[in-house]
């Protein structure tokens, strides 16, 4: 279970920032033995798959504050988010020798397809709403959402690597605040009751 509850930390971070789960995962590979890639994966930990990372998540932060250009790099990441998502998915699933079932191994493509739809969930609600507040914002909120997306990428990545239990919480935070706002909506659509 905890290494499900990494895989999708990871794939949510990924659909925020596809590039910063990816790099918390192979500097780890690389740097420590908190994580270990199987063979088939241990490309993620090259320096030089490190430095691509590096240069496009330098090039990801700054296009993603900038109002009208962020839904233009949106639309690109589309299919970069989700396959990121899929590769950290993967790769975190694949290296869990403790918790790896025999299924698994059989079916090494359910982690991957499991970690694109979950970036890809996550990314289109980005990229739904982010329109929507640089309209409301005349622009200025870019900066702010951007910075906010990219630190909760940042912290939702080490949480699923160090603490996999806290996704959970906050998988159960998100169904909750889903239900408030669907059923206010909802409220808001009726209008008030006549008395």
């Amino acid at each position: 279970m905890l290494v499900a509850l990494t895989g999708i930390g990871l794939s949510m971070a990924a659909g925020l920032n596809a590039y910063i789960p990816f790099l918390v995962v192979a500097l780890l590979a690389r740097l420590t033995d908190v994580v270990t890639l199987p063979d088939s994966l241990v490309w993620i930990e090259s320096w030089w798959a490190i430095g691509i990372g590096t240069v496009l998540l330098l090039a990801d932060v700054v296009l993603d504050k900038v109002p009208v250009v962020d839904s233009v790099n949106d639309a690109v990441q589309t299919a970069i988010r989700p396959l990121s998502g899929g590769v950290v998915f993967a790769a975190t699933s694949a290296a869990a020798d403790l918790e790896r079932s025999d299924w698994v191994e059989r079916h090494a493509w359910v982690p991957f397809v499991a970690g694109v739809l979950v970036a890809a969930l996550v990314h289109a609600g980005k990229a739904t709403v982010r329109p929507v507040v640089n309209a409301a914002t005349l622009g200025a909120g870019a900066p702010v959402v951007s910075t906010v997306e990219d630190g909760t990428s940042v912290g939702l990545s080490l949480a699923a690597v160090f603490v996999p239990l806290l996704v959970l919480v906050l998988l159960v935070a998100l169904v909750v605040a889903f239900v408030v706002l669907r059923r206010r909506r909802r409220a808001a659509t009726r209008g008030p009751d006549p008395a």
